[in-house]
């Protein structure tokens, strides 16, 4: 299934927990929900001890953060899908930078160039995942990833899809299709 379902984008989610330790994790079961109010989510597979840090923390806190990846930082997105405890901070792992958010308390990838700030809207236990739901509060994008007229330029974005297993694909090969009226 995951290998059909394909490129899936990926949410690199921190997240702060109750005792202060920054996570930072990549999940492909992650899109867009709807517009209005503005929710994204993510859905990590469930350990056979509960949720994962990251879905814990979020539905602890009530808070994460959504970064986008893109091609410059792939490699360190791979190093923090490595399996730490959870007093361990996978921003220090991968040599990260992190960057204040304004609205909520976990830290943003300093060098992401799209990032979303979310609160808990909801969260709910499907199968063997959680999915965890959040409305954007605040939006942060590069200006050189934007038009005159300030809207994000596709066309600048190099964003990474999850393919299956260790395969992943560049955004770099668009084509442009006009809708029927």
């Amino acid at each position: 299934m995951t290998g059909a379902v394909v490129p899936r984008p990926v949410g690199w989610i921190s997240t702060t927990s109750e005792d202060g330790v920054d996570n930072l994790a990549p999940y492909s079961f992650f899109n867009v929900v709807t517009v209005q109010p503005p929710i994204l989510m993510f859905a990590p597979a469930n350990t056979a001890d509960g949720p994962k840090d990251t879905a814990r923390n979020a539905v602890e806190t009530g808070e994460f953060v959504v970064n986008v990846v893109t091609e410059p930082l792939a490699e360190a997105m791979n190093e923090t899908s490595a399996t730490l405890p959870p007093d361990e901070s996978e921003f220090d792992h991968a040599g990260l930078e992190r960057a204040p958010s304004e609205k909520v308390t976990p830290p943003r990838v300093a060098a992401a160039e799209i990032t979303f700030e979310c609160e808990l809207y909801d969260h709910v236990e499907v199968g063997a995942s959680t999915m965890v739901l959040g409305e954007i509060v605040l939006a942060h994008v590069d200006d050189a990833l934007t038009t005159d007229e300030g809207n994000l330029d596709v066309e600048r974005v190099d964003a990474v899809g999850r393919l299956a297993g260790n395969w992943y694909a560049r955004t770099s090969d668009r084509f442009r299709l006009e809708r029927p009226d």
